[in-house]
């Protein structure tokens, strides 16, 4: 929670919301740990996808300011689309914000497309979400 209130400082989940999310059952979390500094979080990434469900949604993505710039939220973005894949979705679908050009470029080269826009969607700020879709590869096909 406390790199969720440091990120996303006026939009961060509720503790019971977090804690509804990582423990519902058609949810799969990731964290990740500083190898250096083992009880320090560099990021997580959540997804919800029922198994044997047609499409799954990429509930968040946060990546600590120290740990940036270094492929982790690539990394993250991998494994989640994996778990897609494996749980049988054939669709994978995220919310971005508007004003998070590194994110958008990220999730384009990952192969998502926009496909719509939700206005003010983040609130308090009232900044625009940008939905976006990825046709979940086969595990024949290599992700960039």
């Amino acid at each position: 929670m406390e790199l969720e209130r440091s990120i996303f400082v006026n939009d961060a989940w509720s503790e019971r919301s977090m804690l509804s999310e990582v423990t519902g059952e058609h949810g799969y979390y990731l964290v990740a740990f500083d190898l250096e500094t083992p009880d320090r979080i560099d990021g997580y990434a959540g997804l919800l996808a029922p198994r044997g469900g047609a499409e799954g949604d990429i509930q968040t993505i946060a990546v600590a300011p120290h740990a940036r710039r270094r492929g982790l939220g690539r990394t993250l973005m991998l494994a989640l689309i994996a778990e897609t894949r494996r749980r049988g979705a054939r669709e994978l679908f995220l919310e971005v914000r508007a004003d998070n050009p590194g994110a958008q470029a990220l999730y384009r080269e990952l192969g998502f497309e926009e496909i719509g826009v939700r206005p003010r969607y983040y609130q308090p700020d009232g900044v625009d979400a940008i939905v976006m879709r990825l046709a979940v590869p086969n595990p024949e096909t290599t992700l960039a």
